[in-house]
């Protein structure tokens, strides 16, 4: 039987759970994309993910400088985002505002975290 690891050609597990966030992240900004009538950072930022999450996922090397030159934007983005709804559930206390705002803190974090570890291995990938 065939591993599921040899059929995909998986040659880093750390780079395809990478690959799974940042294709997660495209998902989730396209969705924003969609929802803000079109706001076209939100667009940019999430083809930026898709590519990164090939990248990744192929273990290639530019995948890591793609990584860590598209983090601040995203970061940029995830704060004012966070912060836009922590306004907003000041004024309007609702559990999906609430659940809104703790994804965005999550999101904030873990790209915080995944900037971190593809710094910190760059040098190792293909």
């Amino acid at each position: 039987m065939v591993s599921l690891t040899s059929r995909l050609k998986i040659k880093r597990r750390d780079g395809l759970l990478l690959a799974i966030f940042y294709a997660v992240v495209g998902v989730v900004e396209i969705a924003v994309l969609v929802m803000s009538n079109f706001l076209p950072v939100a667009g940019g930022l999430a083809v930026l993910s898709f590519i990164a999450a090939y990248g990744l996922f192929k273990a290639k090397r530019w995948s890591a400088w793609l990584v860590i030159a598209s983090f601040f934007p995203q970061l940029v983005f995830g704060a004012l985002s966070l912060n836009a709804t922590i306004a907003l559930y000041a004024l309007l206390p609702e559990v999906n505002v609430l659940l809104l705002t703790i994804a965005l803190a999550v999101f904030v974090v873990l790209s915080f975290i995944s900037f971190l570890y593809v710094a910190a291995k760059r040098k190792t990938f293909e």
